[in-house]
């Protein structure tokens, strides 16, 4: 569910729009992508105004969410979910008087140099799943990313386990999520690596190298929609 559906008038619609491109019935997953609206337009991700500034609007997450249910109910979805979502946003609707359903999945950004260690406990904590995009970290986009940080798949210690095990960084680093119990999404457009990435279920990362990734985390967040800082929703503010 994109940032301008997040009115409740909308999130019905945006589904079925969506159910319409797919040429499906149902999906078996929909998620609200962020927890921040914007003003609501069925043709601009992005709404400006005319001087260009990204159009803000304060949607009430939980009415939104009472709306995703309704859908649940009617059988377009199987499930539903929230991404970007941080602990107090969850708790907003794990706490809602009248929920039906929580979310099965939180999808965040997690990588080794972001291990999502606190969300990923809480998350355990009320059996929702934690789902990881960018599980191999970095992207070049300027737009969206700060080119200046750290490249995960660069990291020396992933090195050093990957030639014990005879495997690359990223299959360390997605082997790495599967054994702490994360769902992992990398993104590629390359059938080697998409190979490759499959190819983690034929070894076991010992607790001792657990550990040692555990020990790279940075806290550094590729991801932060900074052009969203201010906006009373953007989620990044807080600790997790």
């Amino acid at each position: 569910l994109w940032m301008t559906y997040l009115s409740p008038a909308l999130v019905r619609k945006g589904l079925e729009a969506t159910l319409k491109n797919l040429k499906l019935d149902y999906v078996d997953l929909y998620v609200i992508h962020w927890p921040m609206g914007l003003k609501p337009s069925e043709k601009d991700l992005f709404p400006e105004d005319a001087d260009g500034k990204i159009l803000l609007d304060d949607v009430d997450i939980c009415a939104t969410w009472a709306i995703m249910e309704s859908c649940k109910d009617a059988g377009l979805v199987r499930s539903i979910g929230v991404s970007n979502f941080n602990l107090n946003q969850l708790e907003m609707i794990l706490k809602m008087p009248n929920l039906k359903y929580k979310p099965v999945c939180n999808q965040v950004e997690c990588h080794p140099y972001l291990n999502q260690n606190k969300m990923l406990k809480y998350c355990h904590s009320k059996n929702i799943v934690l789902v990881c995009y960018s599980p191999l970290g970095t992207s070049k986009d300027p737009k969206w990313f700060d080119p200046g940080n750290p490249i995960v798949l660069n990291d020396l210690e992933l090195k050093k386990i990957g030639d014990k095990h005879n495997k690359s960084p990223a299959q360390i680093a997605l082997r790495y999520q599967v054994q702490r119990g994360v769902v992992v999404i990398p993104k590629s457009f390359n059938l080697g690596r998409m190979k490759q990435n499959r190819e983690i279920f034929d070894f076991q990362l010992t607790d001792e190298e657990m550990k040692a990734i555990d020990g790279i985390n940075r806290n550094c967040r590729y991801i932060t929609m900074k052009q969203f800082a201010d906006h009373p929703k953007y989620p990044f503010h807080d600790e997790y």
